[in-house]
């Protein structure tokens, strides 16, 4: 067989089920071959496209996303939605094919060095130099991708080792390690910790979700009797209906949430990777201990200084530290929560158009099963699902956070419902942010992915209009014009409907699901709640 051959064979072993990416001159090895591998590859409309596909596939499976490229530019594209995945800790594989190598010594037409682009944005990065170590590399660029914490490997494939005759080779075992138990020594200090609290606090990050320890999470702060307050990537770690939740914190400002910070003197961070919401802005005044729990050590920063790393498996710290920990005697931020839940619900009867955010995401929670999948994209109305849209189960709500690209949104929902073909997948994104992707539209349809495509439509960039009248008073090159979207939905042969008046939100997201297709929905937003949240939050006083 050739490298190809090997290559794809490597694949299989690894139980790579999709291939997202575009074929190319220097890839055609690969894709031969596929024809014959029970490997299904998607072809997609942009590179971009086919990495934030992988990278949300990723997210939600814990194994790897897989995505593919040329070489030269058809590389280039993957960058985006691969340093997204590497930054939020999803799993993925990028590979791209290369020139030969006979060429790559010199100026020579499209070739880049790959590895050393992708190097500084990935935790593995290498070229295929001879097609005898295809097996080493394709498993070490799984296992080093899967690892805890996960991230991005490339592989460069040059079409002369793709070509090149092998024998004698084959894929390697798959083998993973497993994370140790936390030594009983710190589990026993955290419990120290914890039962000389008087406000213990639990901040749960995206760690918890993919160590699939969120039964044990709220196991623990049921038995010890503490409020959760979580990252925008962990959200559903705790259901937020859960009386010791507190919903989403990372505005990045004050809110009411940060009142529980303000008054905790025991933080507990489980899964907590200070990318998600850095520590400088829920840490300024160093008061409180910080107590870590993770599979992996605490980054080092001088607002994150650790009282106590239990480092190991979280659900079995979890549980130890549960039996030795005397329980908080009691709810500490009952009053704090019927505030946030009361800040949620005020604009649940709202009849104002355009709509404001607050009763999109009510309407949205109302229609949605627990289950169901919302993707959000990046921009204003990211902040306000952060913050307003309350998840009741892990993986429900996908939010781009460490690296936060524009364009996530509907590549990312084709990805959600290949993974999940049984559950509503709705991508929620801005309308600067939609027409970034919206080529994906084409392959949702050709490939059967029915998702839905809330537009929030202001016609501006909304957030960077945000922060613009927040620090000068005035905007600046933040306008655009969209095009008639139930036309642009129809001309790919979706179907589009535009929300005319607040009562019509819900009826139109229950036909949408009925409508088993793809889905384009209109939806005029009021972001002049923007200025109007900031007011308020500048005026916030924490309830007792």
């Amino acid at each position: 067989m050739n490298g190809a051959e090997l290559f794809v064979r490597c694949l299989e072993n690894e139980d790579v089920e999709y291939i997202y990416g575009i074929p190319g001159e220097e890839n055609i090895a690969v894709m031969d071959v596929l024809l014959d591998s029970p490997i299904k590859f998607i072809t997609t409309r942009h590179e971009q496209g086919a990495a934030f596909m992988a990278d949300v596939q990723g997210r939600l499976s814990g194994k790897a996303g897989v995505c593919l490229s040329t070489l030269g530019p058809g590389a280039t594209n993957l960058i985006t939605g691969f340093a997204d995945a590497n930054m939020d800790h999803a799993p993925i594989v990028a590979i791209a094919g290369q020139g030969a190598t006979t060429r790559l010594h010199k100026e020579s037409h499209q070739i880049l060095d790959l590895v050393n682009l992708f190097e500084p944005i990935s935790k593995y990065s290498t070229q295929a130099r001879e097609p005898e170590i295809i097996p080493e590399i394709v498993r070490k660029a799984f296992k080093v991708s899967q690892a805890e914490k996960p991230g991005g490997c490339f592989i460069d494939l040059p079409e002369n080792i793709a070509g090149a005759e092998v024998i004698g080779k084959q894929p390697l075992k798959v083998q993973s390690a497993k994370i140790p138990t936390p030594p009983e020594s710190k589990m026993a200090q955290a419990a120290e910790l914890i039962s000389s609290a008087r406000f213990p606090l639990i901040m749960a990050g995206n760690g918890v979700i993919r160590g699939n320890a969120s039964e044990a999470l709220v196991a623990f702060a049921e038995k010890l009797n503490i409020p959760v307050a979580t990252t925008f990537m962990a959200k559903g770690v705790i259901p937020f209906s859960h009386e010791l939740s507190l919903g989403a914190v990372g505005l990045q400002a004050s809110d009411y949430i940060s009142c529980g910070f303000n008054r905790a003197d025991v933080v507990i961070c489980i899964g907590y990777d200070i990318v998600e919401y850095h520590p400088e802005l829920w840490n300024y005044d160093k008061k409180p201990r910080l107590i870590h729990i993770d599979p992996s050590a605490a980054e080092v920063d001088e607002y994150y200084i650790v009282e106590c790393g239990v480092i190991g498996d979280i659900s079995r710290a979890l549980e130890t530290i549960a039996e030795l920990a005397a329980p908080n005697q009691e709810n500490n931020a009952i009053h704090l929560r019927k505030t946030i839940v009361d800040v949620i619900e005020a604009d649940a009867d709202s009849q104002a158009f355009p709509l404001k955010p607050q009763k999109i995401l009510w309407d949205l929670r109302q229609v949605l099963a627990p289950d169901d999948i919302v993707i959000s994209d990046v921009g204003a109305h990211k902040m306000w699902i952060a913050r307003m849209y309350q998840a009741e189960r892990p993986n429900t709500c996908i939010i781009s956070n460490g690296f936060a690209s524009m364009g996530i949104a509907v590549p990312g929902a084709v990805a959600a419902k290949l993974e999940n073909p049984d559950k509503a997948v709705v991508a929620v994104t801005g309308d600067a942010g939609f027409m970034m992707n919206s080529q994906e539209i084409e392959t949702a349809l050709r490939i059967g992915t029915a998702i839905i495509i809330i537009i929030w439509t202001d016609s501006q960039y909304g957030l960077i209009r945000w922060h613009q009248m927040r620090h000068y008073g005035r905007p600046s090159n933040i306008d655009f014009k969209n095009p008639d979207f139930i036309k642009y939905a129809e001309s790919f042969g979706a179907k589009g409907y535009c929300v005319e008046s607040a009562k019509e939100l819900v009826p139109t997201i229950k036909q949408a699901i009925a409508d088993d297709t793809v889905v384009i929905i209109d939806c005029p937003v009021d972001y002049s709640e923007n200025m109007k949240l900031t007011e308020q939050l500048g005026e916030l006083v924490c309830p007792i």
